[in-house]
């Protein structure tokens, strides 16, 4: 199954100069853990890093350091990991296991944003697909009694 079939299309994204309390806004606004700095290109965005609630917690927060003096781009995560559309789920975990990233732009073949996908994603997605494999045993076993309970 290709990692676009289960990736979130609905990217909350900033440019680099984006002041970091606007970014934690737009992590509040939209109910995310991180948002995709982008660059314009040819009106499409072209991921170039990648902000986390974790980076600013760790860079300022914690450090005791305000905020308000720093931008995405100061922050974000960059060069940016990101995994092509058409690319199989198995492989965007062991792209994301070699970044060590919970969190994966997923890009176009021309490198534009498509979408993100996150660990959470791809665990929803093997869950639902393991409790239909649980289903069709279950199902099974019940054909089979049925079965064997007409023919005695």
């Amino acid at each position: 199954m290709p990692i676009n079939e289960c990736c979130n299309i609905d990217v909350v994204c900033c440019e680099a100069d984006t002041l970091i309390p606007d970014v934690a806004a737009l992590m509040r606004k939209h109910h995310v853990g991180d948002v995709v700095v982008v660059e314009d290109e040819n009106a499409n965005r072209v991921p170039i890093g990648i902000v986390t609630d974790r980076d600013i917690v760790i860079e300022t927060v914690a450090l005791d350091i305000d905020a308000d003096g720093f931008t995405a781009g100061d922050l974000m995560s960059a060069p940016v990991a990101t995994v092509r559309e058409d690319a199989g789920f198995v492989d965007t975990l062991r792209l994301m296991r070699n970044h060590r990233v919970r969190r994966m732009p997923v890009v176009r073949s021309d490198g534009t944003l498509f979408g993100i996908v996150t660990a959470d994603d791809i665990a929803r997605m093997l869950a639902t697909e393991l409790s239909m494999v649980t289903d069709v045993m279950a199902e099974q076993r019940v054909r089979e009694e049925r079965l064997r309970k007409s023919s005695l």
